[in-house]
């Protein structure tokens, strides 16, 4: 049986550095053999079908491909619809109520526990808050990501040191959630 995943590609095809068009992308993944591929924007969100169950292998595979067919190693993160989806059920904030650029969320290789983020005052970022999920992290940030002081402090090496993560405004994971229904 078949699954659909979506591809998270992080740090591409920004400020003009790690180019990777879109059209190539779709290509290289029906090369892996990949079955109903699509992309979404150019910031690096691929959706395919796979029989494999291993995301993990899946996101290893993409990794070797894309080095050795652009030139350079992005980090990628692989997710199935199943958890995409359950990802937007789990939402802490009432996304309804909200603009896409006012909800993110941050997809991690690995779950992260609140230790991590023990030494943020979050109180003093109000009104904005964030939220962990088991490998994801909500963010509310009412002016948009690019003025977010939460979203800085969350980035920071001390917080993030040995995670792979990704972020993506909140239209853009309910799209994936809508590219990736069976």
């Amino acid at each position: 049986m078949s699954v659909m995943y979506a591809a998270l590609l992080r740090g591409i095809n920004v400020g003009g550095h790690r180019k990777v068009p879109m059209p190539e992308l779709r290509e290289l993944l029906g090369k892996l053999g990949y079955a109903d591929v699509a992309t979404l924007l150019q910031s690096g969100n691929a959706v395919f079908r796979s029989s494999s169950g291993d995301e993990e292998a899946l996101r290893a595979e993409l990794e070797r491909a894309i080095e050795s067919h652009f030139g350079f190693p992005v980090d990628c993160l692989v997710r199935s619809a199943s958890y995409l989806a359950g990802v937007v059920e789990a939402c802490p904030f009432p996304a309804a109520e909200l603009e896409g650029r006012q909800l993110h969320v941050t997809y991690f290789d690995r779950p992260v526990d609140s230790a991590r983020f023990a030494s943020l005052d979050a109180d003093s970022f109000r009104p904005e808050e964030f939220r962990l999920g088991d490998k994801a992290l909500y963010l509310y940030a009412p002016d948009g990501l690019g003025r977010s002081k939460l979203a800085v402090a969350l980035g920071r090496p001390a917080v993030t040191r040995g995670l792979v993560a990704t972020s993506r405004n909140w239209n853009t994971v309910v799209r994936l959630v809508e590219m990736t229904r069976d």
